[in-house]
């Protein structure tokens, strides 16, 4: 069963038995599904500022060996987050009960990961294994939430293929608690009933499953979906208020306050370090290398550590510290040589477009630092222990945050890296022997968003994610490569520059007296699937200009038979040109390609498709030579 990172806070009522047989199932919901939500209630309780109650029930019935994986209970726990109850039930087709589990009969496990130190956090999962299809399973959970800091999301549709029969979110409150909510592809207010207390409904029915579309938009922006928050809320044993972004900037100030003090030593340090360095954006650089230094990334996640940095002191101590604290130090260091930084909350992931501006709340998993510079913000992501100063990347780019400044939060946007900070300029010098093998140096030039994987497989790659990285980026049946070595260069658009030697049998193939050679060895573009028709819009997510320059010696004694055209297209998804030549028993390839970023409607998408089809073909070519006589 999938949950979100937020808890389920659960509340007792009395639940009624369903009929579970598939038969009940509409023909309709069964098309393109791999399980169907039967029913899911999400009963959420809130007794004051700090305490809420909720109860969860949800079943799913699987239709096939694809839909097991929404089928397994988990969810955690901490001091937090009391789960009091979880049972679940295991029925046949016709809606017969098979298994019942009990609370005492679900995994209790520690929650770790690679990087968390500790963590009081502990995990409940349990799975049916059941491979006689369809079967249907039910599980219900209640849980006791203290504290308020966040209110459950309402997400119906977990995902694709997965249609919804019956699916609502009921929030009970006392007449004079406020909170808000933020509705998503839901053209209904909800249904609100008044009398001792204020009951809140939202309702969906008979929902179709839908199959995935490529570079569609997050499920959030296409599905009903809604989120809740409170106005006035206690967590941790703090009040706070996030009716206003600046409320809760606030509420963070509370949490912050005197954890900004270093150690004599350390000072001592950064000033021997920068005081004589006069430009503000050498000093941050110094300092960012000096945190990278001395200190590493290790969660650590005890009582109200969740949201709440530890001291600066205690990162100078352990030289270690996570998200919160690390940013919080270099804050801390950059105030001692007074310049001003800021604490920066953050939605962190590829592909995420932040928190809404009109709807305050708790959507953060991050938190980088901020130094205002006039109008040349420095961006800060403290974690790193190799990323240059000043970028940031696909982690948390081109999105809105909350600055943490003195009088309260204030939604900034993060630096969104455009076409030529995102570059791929490649040269190939190659050789091609009479049995058709190829002998090849590749220098590459990666910038911006398209050095983030070369920085990875640099500072942190085993020689078989390596090989792996080599495998899918060349389309050879064998290949040996002799030689690999990158160079970096820090800066606010890194680059890297990657060298590879490599040989591969076969490349081109020699039959009688032709000589077939494909040209474009390395970037051949997707083709694009356009067989159906298009459900939702689509997202390019970052620009890019790719180059390749491909010079390819061949053995004497050829002459062209057959030459691939040169081609150019130019349209509002980007713009590619591929330009071929032969002379003097050497083949030349430009090739150049350029992605805009953006959102398109679903009308543009067989364009978009067109246009990789053409670009496919293009980069597909062969050349044919036919021997002399």
């Amino acid at each position: 069963m999938k949950k979100f990172l937020v808890s389920f806070i659960c509340f007792p009522f009395v639940s009624v038995a369903q009929n579970y047989a598939v038969s009940l199932i509409p023909d309709s919901l069964k098309e393109n599904a791999n399980a169907v939500k039967r029913f899911e209630e999400t009963y959420i309780t809130i007794k004051s500022i700090g305490k809420a109650i909720v109860k969860h029930t949800v079943a799913y019935t699987v239709l096939n060996e694809s839909g097991d994986n929404v089928v397994r209970y988990e969810n955690y726990y901490d001091k937090f987050h009391t789960i009091t109850d979880i049972s679940g039930k295991l029925f046949d087709a016709n809606g017969k009960l098979l298994k019942s589990i009990k609370k005492k009969e679900v995994s209790d496990l520690a929650m770790k990961d690679d990087e968390s130190l500790i963590s009081d956090a502990r995990l409940k999962r349990f799975s049916f294994f059941n491979r006689s299809y369809p079967y249907t399973v039910e599980f219900e959970e209640e849980e006791l939430l203290d504290g308020l800091a966040f209110l459950p999301r309402w997400a119906p549709v977990d995902d694709e293929n997965i249609s919804v029969q019956q699916s609502r979110l009921v929030v009970e409150t006392p007449l004079e608690y406020k909170f808000r909510y933020k509705q998503f592809n839901y053209d209904k207010e909800p249904k609100i009933n008044s009398n001792k207390t204020i009951v809140y409904t939202w309702e969906i029915s008979n929902k179709k499953a839908f199959a995935f579309e490529p570079f569609q938009p997050p499920l959030h922006e296409i599905t009903p979906f809604v989120y809740l928050a409170p106005n006035e809320f206690e967590f941790g044993g703090y009040k706070g208020s996030m009716e206003t972004w600046l409320d809760l900037g606030k509420y963070m100030n509370q949490l912050k306050a005197n954890r900004d003090e270093l150690p004599i030593n350390v000072k001592q340090d950064i000033h021997k370090l920068v005081d004589h360095v006069p430009a503000i954006e050498d000093k941050v650089t110094l300092l960012y290398q000096y945190l990278q230094k001395n200190s590493r990334y290790i969660s650590i996640q005890l009582g109200i550590g969740g949201w709440q940095p530890f001291e600066a002191k205690y990162v100078a101590e352990k030289k270690y510290g996570d998200c919160k604290a690390l940013s919080n130090y270099m804050v801390s260091l950059l105030k001692e040589i007074n310049i001003p930084a800021y604490y920066v909350l953050i939605m962190s992931g590829a592909g995420y477009k932040g928190l809404e501006e009109d709807f305050p709340s708790n959507y953060f998993n991050h938190v980088i630092a901020c130094v205002p510079n006039n109008k040349d913000t420095i961006w800060l992501e403290c974690t790193s222990q190799t990323a240059s100063p000043g970028y940031l990347g696909s982690f948390t780019s081109n999105r809105k945050a909350l600055l943490i400044a003195e009088d309260g939060g204030h939604v900034v946007t993060t630096p969104n890296y455009k076409v030529n900070d995102n570059l791929l300029i490649r040269h190939i010098d190659a050789q091609i022997n009479t049995e058709g093998d190829i002998d090849m140096e590749v220098k590459t030039l990666f910038t911006g968003e398209q050095q983030e994987l070369q920085h990875g497989l640099m500072h942190g790659a085993t020689k078989e994610e390596k090989e792996k990285y080599l495998n899918t980026k060349l389309s050879l049946p064998t290949y040996k490569v002799s030689a690999i070595e990158y160079r970096e260069t820090k800066g606010r658009i890194p680059a890297i520059d990657e060298y590879l030697k490599i040989n591969a049998s076969n490349y081109a193939s020699v039959t009688g007296k032709r000589f077939f050679v494909a040209p474009n060895i390395f970037e051949i573009a997707g083709k694009k699937a356009n067989d159906k028709p298009r459900k939702f819009g689509f997202r390019i997510r970052y620009a890019y200009r790719d180059i390749d320059s491909i010079s390819i010696k061949i053995p004497g004694g050829y002459i062209v038979e057959a030459m691939p055209k040169d081609v150019e297209a130019a349209t509002k998804f980007g713009k590619y040109q591929i330009n071929f030549s032969v002379k003097d028993d050497v083949i030349k390839v430009y090739r150049m390609h350029e992605a805009y970023q953006g959102e398109f409607p679903s009308s543009e998408y067989e364009s978009f498709a067109r246009f990789y089809d053409t670009m496919h073909k293009a980069d597909k070519s062969k050349i044919v030579f036919v021997k002399q006589e």
